[in-house]
């Protein structure tokens, strides 16, 4: 089998990280006291190589030499203003897997932001549009990118929590549940499809249009006109790389206009949705809470578990409404470590519910007494209750 290969970089330290819960804070503080400055930027390595590593002594094992791809490399081809076909992709940067787990120094240059998809993925806009000179780093799936900020492989990751159209993405919300980390932001896009194809394709040689399964349910006027087959991806520019590399003329791509320009391919339609107010929010997480303010609209995010007993969320809301806190988001989602509650009536016998986790945004900040004072009424009725993070709120399309 081929030798593969994989961007990865050396683990950094942690330092002064906070894990805080209501009720419940606690600050752990690690200090390693490593040399950065000795550790290489950006190696890729062969995954064959890195196996040799894992099963050779330690006391026997030789340094790798580092396979360097230059940045200059890969800036000519996402630079290029030529629309032709990228004949080397491999000179793109490689998406980061959930066992992608060396990682490597950062040189503080830039800070580094973790997005699922390939690049010109709309997770790697949102990435640029939260941090406009931030080095952005692929992810092959939403946990990779959660790891690879737990791992210090990258500092901070945008990923899509909801959209306008499509709703909720409960996978990210179920993982904001299981790592221990902090949302620090959001950033709000308006999602563009195009309609992409091969230079000097039409629109009605298509055959079938690639995409993901979202963009493809988002554009469903356009693509019942063409007749066209649907065939579902991992990404909208995965499925962009795909068609580039096979060069199969009648299978077209819904992606964005970036990915266009990133795979060599021409935009045959524009704003191609069915809806034009698509937006999608993406939250950005980090390592470490940053410390709310009063100066700026933010917003708080919680989880949590109720008691049992009858009209235990109405009062769990009302602590919100009672102080006049707006709420922005209501999510909920089953507990699966603990599915069903049995419940012993003495009348009936047992009974048995389904267990839910609430999501909830709510418009205040942590620095608000009336915040602080709603979370501590809420802890009440709660068996289990989590601040995932506050934030300044993002009202910038």
């Amino acid at each position: 089998m081929a030798a593969s290969h994989i961007w990865v970089s050396p683990l950094r330290p942690h330092s002064n990280v906070g894990v805080s819960d209501l009720g419940l804070r606690r600050c752990v503080d690690l200090r390693c006291n490593w040399d950065l400055e000795r550790l290489p930027r950006w190696e890729c390595c062969c995954l064959s190589v890195l196996a040799q590593r894992a099963i050779t002594p330690v006391e026997d094992e030789k340094p790798l030499i580092p396979q360097v791809e230059t940045s200059e490399a890969i800036d000519q081809v996402q630079n290029t203003q030529s629309r032709g076909f990228h004949k080397d992709l491999n000179l793109l940067p490689k998406p980061l897997s959930a066992t992608d787990l060396f990682s490597s120094p950062r040189n503080g240059a830039k800070v580094r932001v973790a997005y699922q998809g390939m690049p010109g993925a709309y997770g790697e806009a949102a990435a640029l549009k939260a941090y406009p000179k931030c080095e952005t780093v692929p992810c092959e799936e939403f946990e990779a990118a959660f790891k690879a900020v737990e791992l210090w492989l990258v500092d901070k990751a945008v990923l899509p929590i909801e959209n306008s159209v499509g709703g909720s993405i409960h996978r990210n919300y179920d993982l904001l549940l299981r790592h221990r980390l902090h949302i620090v932001g959001e950033v709000q896009m308006i999602v563009n499809h195009c309609l992409l194809g091969l230079p000097g394709v039409q629109k009605e040689e298509l055959k079938r249009v690639l995409s993901h399964p979202q963009a493809l349910d988002q554009c469903d006027m356009i693509l019942t006109k063409l007749g066209v087959v649907r065939v579902s991806t991992d990404d909208t520019a995965g499925a962009a790389q795909m068609v580039a590399a096979s060069g199969e003329r009648d299978s077209g791509v819904i992606a964005s206009d970036r990915a266009a320009d990133i795979y060599g391919l021409n935009i045959l339609l524009e704003k191609i949705q069915d809806d034009d107010d698509n937006i999608t929010r993406f939250l950005i997480l980090a390592r470490e809470p940053i410390i709310p303010g009063t100066d700026r609209p933010h917003k708080t995010s919680i989880v949590f578990t109720l008691e049992e007993g009858p009209g235990m969320l109405f009062k769990a809301l009302a602590v919100f409404a009672s102080r006049d806190i707006n709420l922005t988001k209501i999510e909920s989602r089953p507990q699966r470590k603990r599915p069903l509650r049995v419940v012993d009536d003495s009348n009936k016998g047992s009974a048995r519910y389904f267990d839910y986790l609430f999501y909830i945004d709510f418009e205040a900040s942590m620095a608000e007494p009336r915040a602080q004072h709603a979370l501590a009424h809420l802890q009440e009725f709660a068996r289990f209750l989590r601040v995932l993070g506050c934030y300044a709120t993002d009202t910038a399309l």
